[in-house]
């Protein structure tokens, strides 16, 4: 290090984990977060969930506690915007100010994604982040509320899920047959729209929105209006890439493409959602979307910095709670041919997913050690469980 340090452009868990794992394994240089967000880096999993319900508070959220920036001598530089990174020259650039790095981090996560639909950008219409959305969310919404859920992906079914446990009336409006089946498949997926149902939310699948008005109103393709009091978007999420487009670096898969250490070039790394990595155990790189493995690549990331030989090999995963159901998923994450549901006692199942012949992905409910167990084989490349 000439003296610039550490700059980590981001403070979500692949920043925080950069940081501590640097710290960790013995890196001494001056280490720099820089956040768009007012808040010290925190879980974003419970925003969703035990946060929006109301079961945990703000206080609860943070990774670290105050003293552990403190304590390793890591400088928090919060609600401030990067308007751009010079991995060349070692600059990252805020308003008013030019940090110096001799190695840039750059963990800017994702961004809601608002279809493409006449009426989406209603200010009314809300997306969930930041804790600020879960908290404006939280506010709108109780007892006899009607809500309308676009999406469902996991977080689209966690918050109609929590929405309905508050006592909403939640219409969960989706493109597909049934929540998460092209993702799980058809069996699958008719036991999370079974979850759903059992909360009170009320499923419109196969449904197309044409358009949002007013930010109260949903109207459909085939001519059905659904009205509501709250429009909330679970449509996805789109990578952080503008500052590295801007430097002058290639996107690929909607993200910056980084090898098992996090490198993408000579000052440069990148970790979370940001990076297309590759995998040294799966042999290619992926793009993932998970708390889990953002703070896994964020620790390879720091340790790379320090010196260690790391590489990103764990199989992808995450968990997902639904009402008082819980799914743990690990996959490869880029597609199967074949799947397998097996069910256990009590309404347990596990989901087994092959391609070519070799377990590429498990999918778990109330069945820990399957979940385990199946990530372990698919990083070996086994057959089948």
């Amino acid at each position: 290090m000439r003296g610039g340090g550490i700059v980590i452009v981001g403070a979500g868990p692949a920043g925080l984990a950069t940081a501590r794992a640097y710290r960790e394994s013995g890196g001494s240089a001056a280490v720099t977060i820089v956040g768009r967000e007012r808040a010290a880096p925190y879980r974003r999993p419970p925003l969703t969930k035990e946060f929006l319900r109301g079961e945990i508070a703000a206080e609860e959220l943070p990774i670290e506690p105050e003293e552990w920036y403190r304590e390793n001598e890591v400088r928090l530089v919060l609600g401030r915007e990067v308007s751009a990174i010079d991995h060349r020259r070692g600059t990252v650039s805020l308003e008013g100010e030019e940090l110096p790095a001799d190695e840039i981090v750059l963990a800017t996560g994702s961004e809601p994604v608002r279809p493409e639909l006449p009426g989406a950008e209603h200010p009314q219409v809300m997306t969930v982040r930041e804790i600020e959305n879960s908290r404006r969310i939280a506010e709108r919404v109780g007892e006899g509320t009607r809500v309308i859920v676009l999406g469902s992906g996991f977080v689209g079914c966690e918050l109609a899920g929590s929405l309905a446990l508050l006592g909403a009336h939640v219409t969960l409006i989706a493109q597909e047959a049934a929540p998460q089946q092209e993702r799980l498949g058809a069996e699958v997926a008719k036991r999370l729209a079974g979850w759903l149902s059992d909360l009170g939310v009320e499923l419109l699948a196969g449904a197309e929105v044409r358009a949002i008005e007013d930010g109260r109103v949903a109207v459909l393709e085939d001519g059905r209006r659904v009205a509501a009091e709250c429009v909330l978007l679970g449509t996805g999420a789109r990578p952080r890439v503008e500052l590295a487009r801007d430097a002058g670096l290639d996107v690929e898969e909607g993200a910056l493409p980084v090898d098992a250490r996090m490198r993408a070039c000579e000052g440069l790394l990148a970790a979370g959602d940001v990076a297309f990595a590759q995998n040294a155990s799966a042999g290619r790189p992926l793009r993932v979307e998970h708390w889990g493995d953002a703070l896994a690549q964020g620790e390879i990331a720091g340790e790379a910095l320090a010196g260690r030989d790391s590489a990103w090999a764990q199989v992808p995963g995450f968990w997902s709670t639904i009402g008082e159901h819980t799914l743990k998923h690990a996959a490869w994450g880029d597609g199967y041919d074949s799947s397998e549901l097996v069910e256990h006692p009590g309404g347990a199942f596990v989901s087994w997913y092959s391609r070519a012949g070799t377990l590429v992905g498990v999918l778990t409910s109330e069945r820990d050690g399957d979940y385990e167990r199946g990530r372990e084989l698919i990083e070996r490349g086994a057959d089948g469980p």
